[in-house]
């Protein structure tokens, strides 16, 4: 059987579990490509709203990555990493187990009858049991999502939804802190939906006691916050009106930040790692800094073809801006991971970079920078943001 057969009769294998509902996990290895710090993939079966996908998890040095691709593309770039960049992959089904090897030009394929094992659940947008159960709460009153009656109105269902899905992201973020009544600021707060429901959440569901300061820039919605917060008997909880750069971060163990525009977003990493705060995690918008410079600078002339065009130079602009941040966040002491955290159907500015301390000052400080400074040069950047405020 030639090698291209090979690689097919795996994909097809694959294909069949994944149509029929059988299978588990289909990890790739041994990766030679060009990719910094790419170890290995996992890829699985997901059942989102617009229907089911494979959920390729990138798997680097410090940091996760996850995409989410329909079957022709999922399948496409699997051909492409099994013919060129990796050298083995397992298939795990609930009927068999699938090993591909590639050691130079020889290819083995190996299957293995199994029995008794059960498919993971796939879905995504499966019902849960919500952390935060009871909507006859005064702040949920107050931010306009339950009525007088305590019931969640018709039109909040979807934010609802989202604020529970961001207290299911970070409430173990928050558990994994070691200090016991660990200190949380979220920069640019705005109303505060994320920190009310923490905050009744670690303290009336998790008993997991926290201190939760919301920074805004509004004064209005300071004083709402305020009064609001005293109302629920959240004494732990309060809001204080400034910028990200002139709050005193000092003894923050996680610092926050959603959607804060631009170079907002590296204020609050700034902020975070000055602080040391064991915990930064941050969902960027905008990323109008790096853009400007791609479209005034140099980038690599066979990136034209990608750059030419707005649309996919907003995207590359982003992609760039955020795979920067991580490694500069990596390169003070952060394991990194960036991924989706809520449906593109309620905003296309939905990753989240996760930064947890680990305590590895300073490991392989001059590959980061090396890395750094070949993506600069690729696409035409001078200087990133948070480069400056880090005094790079």
């Amino acid at each position: 059987m030639s090698t291209p057969d090979r690689i097919e009769e795996l994909l097809s294998a694959t294909k069949s579990a994944f149509m029929s509902g059988a299978l588990v996990r289909l990890k790739l290895g041994g990766y030679h490509g060009s990719e910094p710090d790419l170890k290995s993939i996992e890829v699985k079966k997901i059942t989102v709203k617009d229907g089911d996908k494979f959920s390729f998890t990138y798997r680097y040095k410090t940091r996760d990555i996850i995409k989410n691709f329909i079957q022709p593309e999922a399948l496409a770039l699997l051909r492409s990493g099994l013919k060129d960049e990796f050298r083995s992959a397992q298939l795990a089904t609930t009927e068999f187990d699938m090993g591909f090897e590639r050691n130079g030009a020889k290819m083995r394929l190996k299957r293995t009858e199994v029995s008794g094992r059960e498919a993971p659940s796939t879905d995504h947008n499966r019902a849960k049991n919500r952390p935060l159960t009871v909507t006859d709460k005064p702040w949920l009153k107050a931010l306009g999502i339950a009525g007088k009656d305590g019931v969640v109105r018709n039109d909040a269902q979807d934010k609802f939804r989202q604020i529970n899905k961001m207290v299911e992201i970070f409430a173990p973020l928050i558990h994994a802190i070691k200090t016991e009544r660990p200190l949380i600021v979220d920069m640019g707060a705005g109303k505060g939906y994320l920190d009310f429901a923490l905050y009744d959440y670690l303290a009336n569901v998790a008993n997991r006691p926290a201190g939760i300061v919301g920074v805004e820039m509004r004064e209005q919605l300071v004083s709402d916050g305020n009064s609001t917060a005293q109302q629920s008997g959240f004494d732990g909880l309060s809001f204080q009106a400034g910028t990200i750069m002139d709050f005193d971060a000092s003894g923050a163990d996680a610092v926050i930040a959603l959607h804060a525009c631009d170079t907002a977003t590296d204020d609050a990493i700034f902020k975070g790692i000055n602080a040391g705060a064991a915990l930064i995690a941050v969902a960027p918008c905008c990323h109008k800094q790096i853009r400007r410079q791609m479209e005034a600078g140099q980038p690599d002339g066979r990136l034209e073809v990608m750059l030419r065009h707005g649309i996919f130079l907003e995207r590359q602009a982003e992609m760039v801006t955020d795979t920067l941040r991580a490694l500069l966040l990596e390169l003070n002491g952060y394991k990194t991971k960036v991924f989706e955290f809520v449906s593109d159907a309620h905003t296309p500015k939905n990753n989240l970079i996760v930064a947890e301390k680990d305590g590895r000052l300073g490991r392989d400080r001059d590959a980061v920078l090396k890395q750094i400074a070949e993506i600069k040069t690729m696409f035409g950047i001078e200087q990133h943001y948070l480069e400056g405020l880090l005094g790079l």
